[in-house]
């Protein structure tokens, strides 16, 4: 028999939670776990018809959802979508910072100016400003949980990739100042670094990248965004995790393994 005390630990019912990014991929994937979990699900997200299509599926599955158009890259609108969310729920339990705007691969020598503006103002930027908005609901509660998004390749400097790794790294740093900052005020703050393939197609399955990561990975497959990213985004946002903060989670099956 499950002890009650411990079951409500580990429970997310009725939580109110903000996933950005969540129209696909792993921000829909961990959106559609939480939601099947009892979370009162934010779907956070710039492109319309991305926001509607989420916003049906979660709500076919019975859950208390709210879609909210939200350009991370603009502050005014992050702002918005945490107060609409504070009108329509009265509070604000949990923040999935998943969204961040790409760029094309390049060299370190060939790096722009936009490459570096537009990953840190969607990654960088967009993560603190999101942070700030609602720590002060989080704070007034005494409990909160926020959630970023790291990458091993920031940890591993991966090829052409110095931009984005630039950007994911400023994030970890921001992540582990909030876990400090926050944690009497009973905010948590982690990140996840996933290895996952989006759910609605295959592509980027044929690339090289792909066949490598999969060969040398223990486990010989990328993660599913709803079955492997979601449950760890689900603990992060429990009470489970209350003694776990400003940690990086390597979601990959053992791709990269670090003490």
């Amino acid at each position: 028999m499950i002890d009650p005390g411990t079951a409500e630990m580990h429970s997310i019912e009725s939580k109110v939670v903000i996933v950005t990014g969540s129209g696909r991929g792993v921000g829909r994937g961990i959106a559609v776990h939480l939601a099947k979990g009892g979370a009162r699900v934010v779907v956070a997200e710039w492109k319309p018809e991305l926001m509607e299509s989420t916003v049906a599926e979660l709500d076919a599955l019975g859950s208390d959802v709210l879609g909210v158009g939200c350009n991370i890259m603009e502050q005014s609108e992050i702002e918005a979508m945490v107060a609409a969310t504070v009108d329509r729920f009265g509070r604000v339990d949990g923040l999935v910072n998943n969204a961040q705007t790409f760029r094309p691969m390049a060299s370190m020598a060939d790096i722009t100016e936009e490459d570096l503006d537009v990953f840190y103002r969607s990654g960088v930027k967009g993560t603190l400003w999101a942070m700030q908005a609602v720590r002060p609901h989080m704070a007034k509660q005494g409990w909160g949980r926020i959630v970023n998004f790291a990458s091993s390749m920031g940890i591993t400097g991966g090829r052409d990739f110095g931009a984005y790794n630039a950007s994911k790294e400023a994030i970890r740093a921001l992540t582990r100042t909030a876990a400090r900052e926050w944690a009497e005020e009973g905010i948590v703050v982690n990140c996840i670094a996933p290895a996952a393939a989006d759910h609605h197609g295959a592509a980027g399955k044929a690339s090289e990248g792909y066949r490598q990561f999969v060969e040398n990975c223990p486990m010989h497959r990328q993660g599913d965004p709803e079955t492997d990213i979601g449950p760890l985004a689900w603990f992060l946002c429990s009470d489970a995790c209350r003694y776990l903060t400003g940690h990086t989670f390597m979601a990959d099956g053992g791709a990269f393994m670090w003490a």
